[in-house]
């Protein structure tokens, strides 16, 4: 897919799910959330920029971590409706609209003791290019811990996309697990040019109480929102049923437990300058 069209895929799709989006995953992507923080070892007063911070639920985690020392947490995402959500809920961070990949040019250099990213390298065309940018925004010595979904294998929703792309001109996520496979996050860490990389793989559960959750989670809440919202009546009642078939597997009492996998890395920036 052409990256600009890729960006308004994303841009436009995450509009649409910013309304169901917190309901639909916030619980569900805990283990993520806390992975990161853990790793982040936020400090009182330390400035935090929070990249593809989507409704801000990592966002006002970092505040609360660094605000007792006076610190300072910046979030940037591409969706307008995304950022108008967190800016609501989070009115002591500052939000801007800006794709990962253009934070040169509406953030300061070097001025960021940490630069998060919590499930956001997946959607982007060029994730390289957008962690170099990052690296940029850190101080030297600075932090960067970033997560990504794992291998496809290992998520027991991933069968969502498959289903769409039958019924769109182009894939909605080409590129999605390509950063949760092997070393790759390591790797790309390393080619931003951060140091003392490290990289792990957790392993957990989605719980969805029941299928219409299960399917509005999918549907309305991620990233195949855009897609979704302009299928007609019948295909939306056909996909949510081919869905509900490709993870009957981890059906339960009712509800569904299905597998996830997360990967979280982190490294630091050298203090000698980048080249």
């Amino acid at each position: 897919m052409d990256a600009r069209l890729q960006l308004r895929v994303q841009r436009y799709g995450w509009d649409r799910a910013a309304p169901h989006y917190e309901q639909a995953w916030s619980e569900a992507l805990s283990p993520a959330t806390a992975a990161v923080l853990g790793a982040a070892r936020l400090q009182p007063g330390e400035r935090v920029l929070d990249v593809a911070c989507g409704s801000g639920v990592l966002t006002r985690a970092a505040w609360r971590a660094v605000e007792p020392g006076g610190g300072e947490v910046v979030g940037t995402d591409l969706s307008e409706q995304m950022l108008a959500t967190a800016a609501e809920r989070s009115p002591c961070c500052r939000f801007v609209r800006a794709d990962a990949q253009e934070v040169d040019d509406c953030l300061p250099a070097g001025h960021f003791d940490v630069v998060l990213c919590g499930l956001g390298l997946m959607y982007m065309p060029d994730p390289e290019a957008a962690l170099a940018a990052m690296v940029r925004r850190l101080r030297p010595g600075g932090r960067l811990v970033a997560s990504v979904w794992g291998e496809r294998r290992a998520c027991g929703w991933a069968e969502i996309f498959p289903i769409v792309d039958e019924r769109v001109r182009s894939e909605v996520c080409p590129m999605f697990f390509r950063l949760g496979s092997g070393e790759t996050l390591a790797r790309a860490l390393q080619g931003a040019g951060l140091a003392d990389v490290q990289a792990q793989r957790l392993t957990t559960q989605i719980v969805h109480a029941d299928a219409q959750v299960a399917c509005d989670a999918a549907f309305l809440g991620g990233p195949v929102a855009l897609a979704y919202s302009r299928f007609d009546a019948p295909t939306r009642e056909a996909v949510r049923n081919e869905y509900l078939e490709a993870i009957k597997a981890w059906h339960s009492d009712g509800g569904y437990r299905m597998p996830g996998e997360f990967i979280v890395g982190l490294g630091r920036r050298p203090e000698n300058p980048l080249p």
